[in-house]
Formats: C-alpha cells, structure tokens, sequence
C-alpha cells in the first residue's frame, strides 16, 4: 500500500491522465457510449474472455493502431480515398474517435448495435469513389480493398499485442484472434479473409505487388508522424509510440516511405521506450484498485 500523503495525488495524476487520454479517443460522447456499448444488455458477437477482447483492450492498440494507419498508406487507392475523403488533415481526432468508437461497438457491444455500425460503415463506403492517377476507377466498396484494409489492421493490432500487450497471444489464440476479426471485415464486405495467423502472413505478402509510395503517403506520414495536432507537452510522448509503430513495420516498407531502418535501435531503444508508453497508458486508464480507488 502507498503511503497516505502520497495516495491522493498519485491517485489524481492517475485520474487526469486517464481522462485525457479518453477524451483524446472517444470524443465529449465517451463516457456515455462506453456505457451503451458495456452496458447494454443483449448477446455479443464475442465474449469478454476472447481473443478479440484482450487484443482491442489493451493499451498496445496505440501503437497497432498507428502502425496500421502507416501500413494502409501504401495502396494507392487506399491512399487517395483517405485524402480525398477523410477528415485526418482538418479532423484527425474526430476520424480516430469514429474509428475507435466501430473498433469498441463491434468488440464489445451487442451483436444488433455491431450490425448497425457496420452497415453504416457500407454505406459511407459506397459513396467513397474516385479516380486513381493512372484512370482507375476505385470505390471502397471494393472487397478486394476492404481486405487489404483489414489485414493492415488486424496484422498490426497482433505485432502490437506480441510485442507490446499485456498478455501475448500464444499461437493457437493468435489464430482465434485472427479468425475472430474476420468476422467484422465480412461484415463490411470483404471476401477471402485470413483465418489464421498464417493466411495473415500469406495475405500480407500477396498485397506487395501493389503496395508502394506515393507522394501522398510520403506526405500523409510525415504529417502523422512530425506534425501531430497535439500540444507541444503531449508531442514527446507521441513521438515515442510513433517510433514504436514505426518500429513494427516491415523492413520493406521504409524504402517505400522514406522512413529510416536501425534495426539494433529498434530492438533495443525503441521497444523500451514503447513498453513504458504503453505501460503508462495501461495504467492510467485501468480503473485503480485499493486505496487509489477510493481516493
């Protein structure tokens, strides 16, 4: 137990980071669609026991979630339908606090607000179309393109869970959790979705054909990664989960997005700074047992 002078602040810096950091996330609505979302009585596509749940719960989805935004940057039509129809330059936060709040209904919540979010999800898709450089049409309706977003996705949440998690997956949950996550992106419509850990890796490598830089991408990192719309006090720490994510990317992707590679750094510097970034956000958002409960 902490002595008691020292209780109460600790327990009020606790509080105010984890606040912060939830306001950051979910908008002024968290609190009460956390609520919904938890508290809603109904069954649920999964239980608060599996796989899919302890990897979207934990604090390494920072860094996963980071890491995936960089990994999806490299399709082009991915690229474009995010420059010209997302709001990350003007609204950044709005678009993690939309994406984040479809990550938690469709995680936790019951199985009829999960089909709700994902058929609106479709319809926004269906109206995100445009022309690639070279005169292909795309729309992210494509299947082909939904998939290549969920298996940028759910590799990176499961990088980020092994390296960064509380408690890492061993193979066979690391299969369930792929499997589990399939179910979401089929959903959304995608086909042909990886069911294991393998079909991940498999699908991974069949997608670098097409993968490359592109000056937006180029652009769009740079702007994630040195020009986050975040108080300079709060740039620190995010720089240090953005080279944590960067860290997680494959060798053969910094090419691709001028994005250097110290792999020596990156097992040693970096992975100890990112397991303390994200050991502090676990903490600070884990309600406080004991006497910090109390205070």
């Amino acid at each position: 137990m902490l002595p008691p002078p020292l209780t109460r602040p600790l327990a009020d810096v606790r509080a105010g980071l984890g606040a912060a950091l939830f306001a950051r996330v979910a908008g002024p609505s968290g609190p009460a669609e956390r609520e919904r979302i938890h508290g809603s009585p109904g069954p649920r596509w999964f239980g608060p026991d599996s796989e899919i749940a302890r990897v979207h719960g934990d604090a390494s989805m920072f860094v996963g979630g980071l890491r995936a935004l960089l990994l999806q940057m490299l399709h082009p039509a991915a690229m474009l339908a995010v420059s010209e129809h997302s709001g990350y330059r003007g609204d950044p936060w709005g678009r993690l606090q939309r994406t984040s709040r479809f990550l938690a209904v469709t995680t936790f919540g019951t199985a009829a607000d999960a089909e709700r979010a994902c058929a609106a999800v479709r319809a926004i898709h269906e109206r995100v179309r445009g022309t690639l450089p070279d005169g292909t049409p795309y729309v992210a309706s494509d299947p082909h393109l939904l998939r290549w977003v969920h298996v940028a996705e759910v590799d990176s949440f499961l990088r980020a869970h092994q390296v960064y998690g509380a408690r890492p997956l061993d193979a066979a949950g690391r299969d369930a959790y792929v499997a589990q996550a399939a179910r979401v992106a089929e959903e959304l419509g995608a086909t042909d979705v990886p069911r294991t850990e393998q079909q991940l890796a498999d699908a991974l490598a069949a997608y670098r054909p097409e993968l490359r830089g592109s000056p937006a991408a180029r652009e769009a990192v740079r702007h994630v990664l040195l020009t986050p719309p975040l108080p300079l006090a709060a740039r620190p720490p995010y720089a240090v989960i953005g080279a944590a994510a960067v860290g997680l990317l494959p060798a053969w992707t910094r090419r691709h997005l001028l994005l250097p590679w110290l792999p020596v750094t990156e097992r040693t510097v970096v992975r100890a700074g990112g397991a303390l970034a994200t050991s502090t956000i676990r903490w600070a958002m884990t309600p406080a047992p004991g006497p910090e409960r109390a205070a």
